[in-house]
């Protein structure tokens, strides 16, 4: 259609960063912002397109109705590709500046901002610059919206601000800005572990054993933290000989009586770091049983979940789900297995007409939403423009931890429960140290994935159900944590059978407890007593806990 627009009408003008392919021959279109309406206009060329955006931006830049953000991306499926908003009248979600110099070149890719930031400013003579926090990505990430940036693994990043505890505003090598998840980086220091692929973390010792002994190569190696805070083990993979069996070695990393510490393994090679110590007997075993040739990673091969896919992006677009199939229910309805953008695999719990007010499971989730840990599970977004809503989370392949133990009943050793269970601690005393109370802590409400690592789920839910009999005896939550290490060691088994929950109240009053189950030895039947104290003062937290099976699993007494 010909006509024309008033400029003084005009509320912005910027170019469109998109990944959505035209029929039209022109290529590269920009947006005008008129009263109530946007105008998408294609240009033959990049040149084209940046001299009219350029005037354009010249004649509107002093109107008085100029939008403060606007949306960088098209509208289309009913929602804005940029932020997944559903609302057409949503305001942006990239701030407007009528003042930019729009003859700059170009970024790459759509998810890189588009502007290089100013050149610092000098500094005083005789002031110190301040130092840079620089990080170095651990996983690529690719931006959801314009307003992250991509990661690419191994590449350097410097820290602008941390936002929030999940993600951080950073900028890269080639001056563009944009927020980064902070689970995916390490800060760059030669003193910094994470940042080599043979550091393991917290990994428990079973676990160790198990990836090093499945990797199978002489001299397969990893580094992990020991049970002494600050100290570290190396666990070196040893094959088979006529003289001895497969096996693995587990080395502590002893520090030197200086007053600047340095480390060794054995006595007459000292360094001043322990990567100067690995790398040092990655090529001479030097009083070792091998050389350390292969490091093993238990934690590098998948990305972590984020908090969110994007930052500050928490409602999802219905029409951006995917629903595969149902994969189970509970009190709250039905979950699915389904995909987000048909790209990332995600469980879809849909919730029950009734089950909880709108109002009460919106201040709910926000909580859960600020809460991220690899022990948890993921909180992605939710879904409240349909009815009914949708919570989006992490999808975990094997489903419900008790449903697992009992199908696999048989075939587990008793290392494997104690690492099960070690997980669920380390989730739980995460909780624990944001002071908040699960309330609901039981087998099922535990779920399964890869290497059979274990994540607490449904954290938070429990409290939005207004039908949540047990919970009305307020003392009995702290006792659950007991009762979970009863049901991993008993396979899955049912506790307290056939009983009511006011037969149970009753007998615990009494001073009944579950029976030691087969595969528990004496020290986790102790470990699992503890809990069920009748003083609260005298049950451990999960901290304690953490701490107790951490030294079970150091020590092989499991």
């Amino acid at each position: 259609m010909k006509g024309s627009i008033d400029i003084s009408k005009i509320k912005c003008v910027e170019i469109v960063l998109s990944d959505v392919s035209f029929p039209c021959s022109y290529k590269y279109p920009f947006q005008v912002v008129h009263e109530n309406y946007i105008l998408y206009v294609f240009a033959p060329s990049k040149e084209s397109r940046q001299k009219w955006v350029s005037a354009l931006k010249e004649e509107t830049k002093n109107n008085n109705i100029l939008i403060p953000k606007y949306h960088p991306n098209f509208w289309t499926d009913g929602y804005w590709r940029c932020c997944a908003q559903p609302d057409k009248l949503a305001m942006g979600c990239l701030l407007y500046d009528p003042n930019r110099d729009s003859k700059k070149p170009l970024p790459p890719t759509p998810e890189l901002n588009k502007w290089k930031p100013l050149p610092p400013e000098p500094v005083e003579l005789g002031a110190e610059p301040e130092m840079e926090f620089v990080v170095v990505a651990l996983y690529d990430f690719h931006g959801q919206n314009v307003q992250d940036l991509s990661l690419v693994k191994n590449e350097e990043y410097v820290i602008i601000e941390k936002i929030d505890a999940n993600w951080w505003h950073a900028r890269d090598k080639n001056g563009m800005t944009g927020y980064i998840p902070s689970s995916y980086v390490v800060e760059k220091s030669p003193e910094n572990l994470q940042a080599y692929e043979w550091y393991n973390k917290n990994i428990s010792r079973n676990k160790a054993e198990h990836l090093l002994q499945k990797e199978g190569k002489q001299g397969a190696f990893m580094v992990r933290d020991s049970r002494q805070a600050g100290m570290y083990t190396v666990s070196v993979f040893i094959k088979a000989t006529s003289e001895s069996n497969s096996g693995v070695k587990h080395y502590h990393i002893k520090e030197t009586d200086d007053t600047v510490k340095r480390y060794y393994l054995a006595e007459k090679q000292i360094f001043d770091s322990i990567p100067e110590l690995i790398n040092y007997h990655q090529h001479n075993a030097a009083g070792l049983v091998t050389r350390l040739r292969y490091p093993v990673s238990s934690w590098k091969e998948t990305a972590p979940s984020t908090a969110g896919f994007s930052y500050g992006t928490w409602e999802i677009a219905a029409t951006s789900l995917t629903f595969i199939e149902e994969v189970g229910s509970g009190q709250f309805g039905i979950v699915h297995m389904g995909y987000w953008k048909n790209k990332y695999q995600v469980a879809i719990k849909m919730i029950r007409e009734g089950a909880m007010s709108e109002e009460d499971f919106i201040e709910e989730a926000q909580v859960m939403m600020r809460l991220s840990h690899e022990k948890l599970v993921q909180l992605y977004g939710i879904c409240t423009q349909n009815d009914p809503i949708y919570l989006i989370f992490e999808f975990m392949k094997y489903g419900s931890l008790s449903e697992y133990l009992r199908t696999k009943r048989g075939s587990f050793s008793k290392e494997t429960l104690l690492g099960m269970c070690q997980d669920v601690c380390e989730g739980m005393a995460y909780l624990e140290s944001n002071k908040f109370i699960h309330r609901d802590l039981a087998a099922r409400n535990c779920l399964i994935g890869d290497s059979q690592s274990v994540k607490v789920s449904d954290f938070g839910m429990t409290r939005l159900n207004e039908w949540v009999e047990f919970m009305t005896v307020h003392r009995l939550w702290e006792e659950f944590k007991g009762v979970l290490m009863w049901e991993v060691f008993s396979e899955g088994r049912m506790p307290y059978e056939n009983r009511s929950n006011s037969d149970v109240v009753e007998e615990l009053t009494a001073g009944f407890r579950l029976h030691k189950p087969k595969l528990a030895s004496l020290f986790i039947y102790k470990i699992m007593s503890s809990c069920w104290q009748e003083r609260p003062e005298e049950r451990p937290s999960f901290f304690d806990l953490r701490n107790e099976l951490s030294e079970l699993s150091e020590s092989g007494e499991s």
